[in-house]
């Protein structure tokens, strides 16, 4: 079977995907043009030729200017239903759907209205395709915590749609040890936990992910290659890493995906999974970068699968869930063995 086939039909799981950075300039337009909302760029392809970035703070003015489009319950229902088709298309069978509420009640959108419609979009796909998801709410790491506080608190009548809190947004000068409190509450109220650390911050911040922040998950953690200490932890305590490859070498994180970082960590022993991150500014959704992973650092069938079932076992699928998608894999990889 050709490489690109069977990536397309390998089950997998995606857990580090932004629903904002899903925005398709297309619909950015579609939706603006809906909702009166004036755009910084005149065309669509003009905000697709904006898309050149030298670091993670050049996207985040991007991706803050196309979320102005979004304002309606409505919007989130159509932009997270766009996405969770293009999902059932790459055989993604479970899904973590990151969401930034503080970007969105800053400009007067109102929380229910966020949830609402990302919660009807994902039951949806439960219901159409048999794709399980979970909604992770973000706090913005370059706002304070006393406004992270009040993000929990508006969470609250909305506790059932969402499964945990993570941290994102600019990673320079903003450590996770700012959030410890806040963290703290939401682990008390029953949140899992996950926080973006070493993509351009050292490794000390994944540290304080792990260690403040009580963090599940590590979405990026390339900067865990320059501490031994903590790869050997990351290892021993098979901390889950949401690697993003192709979203690395648009910001700038790596040159070259040759040099990207996930065969050296496969290699160390250490649980890391291939996410899309924020796939329509970044130039690929979830199987391109399978793609581009496997074609620059020559992997092959076995070593995807096992990337894919990372992806399942790393996820917070209740366990008949995971077990199930597991078995999927292994029937897949059983019955290419045969043919």
């Amino acid at each position: 079977m050709h490489m690109d086939a069977f990536i397309d039909r390998l089950p997998k799981a995606e857990l580090h995907c932004h629903i904002e950075g899903t925005l398709e300039p297309e619909m950015m337009f579609e939706m603006a043009a809906r909702n009166g909302v004036p755009l910084a760029y005149q065309s669509v392809q003009a905000v697709r030729d904006a898309y050149q970035f030298e670091r993670l703070q050049d996207f985040l003015d991007i991706y803050y200017q196309g979320m102005a489009a979004l304002r309606v319950e409505r919007d989130f229902y159509d932009l997270a239903r766009a996405y969770l088709e293009k999902a059932e298309a790459q055989r993604i069978r479970h899904l973590e759907l990151f969401f930034d509420p503080q970007a969105h009640v800053s400009r007067g959108v109102p929380f229910a209205a966020v949830v609402g419609g990302l919660s009807a979009a994902l039951q949806s796909a439960q219901r159409d395709f048999d794709i399980s998801a979970r909604l992770i709410m973000c706090f913005l790491r370059h706002l304070d915590q006393r406004d992270a506080f009040n993000t929990l608190e508006m969470a609250k009548p909305h506790r059932e749609q969402i499964a945990g809190v993570g941290l994102d947004s600019s990673e320079r000068g903003h450590p996770p040890e700012k959030f410890t409190e806040v963290f703290a509450q939401a682990r008390a109220q029953g949140y899992r936990c996950v926080a973006h650390a070493g993509e351009e911050g050292p490794p000390e911040y994944v540290w304080g992910a792990l260690d403040a922040l009580q963090a599940e998950r590590i979405d990026h953690g390339n900067a865990a290659l320059a501490d031994e200490r903590l790869l050997a932890r990351l290892a021993e305590q098979a901390v889950p890493l949401t690697l993003c490859p192709l979203s690395n070498v648009k910001l700038r994180v790596i040159d070259d995906l040759a040099d990207h970082p996930l065969k050296q960590m496969l290699d160390l022993g250490l649980h890391v999974t291939v996410n899309s991150d924020d796939p329509a500014y970044f130039g690929g959704h979830l199987n391109d970068n399978y793609r581009a992973i496997a074609a620059a650092l020559d992997l092959g069938p076995v070593v995807l699968a096992q990337l894919a079932r990372n992806s399942v076992s790393a996820s917070f699928a209740d366990a008949p869930r995971r077990r199930a998608l597991l078995a999927e894999i292994d029937a897949y990889m059983s019955a290419r063995a045969t043919h």
